[in-house]
């Protein structure tokens, strides 16, 4: 992949990311909890894997995303603790709403990770524009 193609890709990416996150925001607005989860997972996602492609770095799969992200930032002090925690307890969070029956994800589930969820992205922009 040439560096404008996987410039192209990042791009999407964080634009996917601002827009689902925005999507996120709206079914918070009418308490459609489980689509939140969902969307506010994969706002972080789209960013981490965005930041990922940066850096050259190939996932597979939403696991291999948190790993690397883990191996290559977290565990390096280039993310912090608290911010790589939100895209796994969102994972996990988005993995029972989606895939376990009878999990019902309420308000007081959701409404602590909006705020983090922001924070996770504009981390991402911030490091992915780091020496552009």
């Amino acid at each position: 992949m040439t560096e404008e193609e996987r410039n192209t890709i990042i791009g999407y990416r964080l634009k996917r990311a601002a827009e689902t996150l925005v999507e996120a925001k709206e079914l918070v607005s009418t308490n459609l909890w489980h689509g939140a989860a969902n969307r506010l997972y994969y706002a972080c996602y789209y960013a981490a894997s965005a930041l990922l492609i940066k850096h050259q770095i190939t996932t597979h799969s939403h696991a291999g995303v948190l790993n690397q992200l883990g191996l290559h930032f977290v565990s390096k002090g280039i993310i912090n603790n608290e911010i790589g925690k939100t895209i796994k307890q969102l994972f996990n969070l988005r993995q029972t709403g989606d895939y376990d029956d009878w999990v019902v994800i309420t308000e007081d589930k959701i409404a602590p990770f909006i705020a983090p969820a922001e924070e996770f992205i504009n981390e991402m922009e911030k490091l992915i524009n780091i020496n552009s």
